[in-house]
């Protein structure tokens, strides 16, 4: 595999970073070959504006997906921007490691997705789901976060952990074509002992050995729609 870990936690010894740096030594102890963009350490721009386009197709007014088309098209992409997006497509494998802030991602997380996901090349018109320019790659959302887990869960009182990520998992990952596989989860790490910690850290070395066979979550695809998009019916 072609493994792309972006890792965004501001603290190096934290232990979202030790999840990190355990993804690299397994993957690459399997012989895979791992790049990593560490979103802090390379001082991130999360902003997205109009200084991400050398030249616009409408000065006057920003559309940035339209604008992200274009700059595509004619190398007039910010060359952060070009970066990361080519180690994107380099990849076959995504790996997203952080904490999870606010029910969400941090802001310097949801900056890469907003400015790298280029539209005209990760989704488009009809490009999406199963059909999104980046069919064919696989996705594992690594994260860590303050919560038990018995918080979280149908009638808990946070409620499912997969309706706080409902946007990442379906309405980012999936919508650009990626196989999401089921997400890692650390629970109540601030809070836990040394000795759990390294039984997540066992846990999460076992479910790297075996990525490849890991199934993906079940999500929409456009044979079940017509051309308007109306699900098909169904005998």
């Amino acid at each position: 595999m072609k493994v792309l870990i972006v890792h965004a936690h501001p603290e190096p010894q934290s232990f979202t970073t030790a999840l990190r740096d355990l993804a690299v030594e397994t993957l690459q102890g399997q012989g895979h070959q791992v790049q990593v963009s560490d979103l802090y350490a390379m001082n991130w721009n999360p902003v997205a504006s109009a200084a991400d386009f050398s030249e616009r197709q409408d000065p006057d007014y920003l559309v940035y997906a339209l604008e992200q088309r274009l700059g595509a098209k004619n190398g007039g992409l910010a060359a952060d921007i070009q970066s990361e997006l080519d180690k994107l497509l380099w990849a076959d494998t995504l790996i997203l490691n952080f904490p999870l802030y606010w029910f969400s991602v941090p802001a310097i997380l949801k900056g890469w997705i907003d400015r790298v996901l280029v539209s005209g090349v990760c989704y488009g018109g009809k490009r999406f789901y199963d059909q999104g320019g980046l069919a064919g790659k696989r996705v594992l959302v690594s994260l860590t976060l303050g919560g038990r887990e018995h918080m979280f869960g149908e009638g808990a009182i946070h409620g499912p952990l997969e309706d706080m990520l409902r946007p990442l998992l379906r309405g980012t990952l999936a919508y650009v074509g990626m196989d999401v596989l089921p997400p890692f989860v650390a629970w109540h790490v601030p809070y836990i002992s040394h000795a759990a910690r390294e039984e997540f850290l066992v846990a999460y070395q076992q479910r790297l050995s075996g990525l490849e066979r890991d199934q993906p979550l079940a999500f929409p695809r456009l044979q079940q729609f017509d051309e308007r998009l109306y699900p098909l019916q169904r005998a």
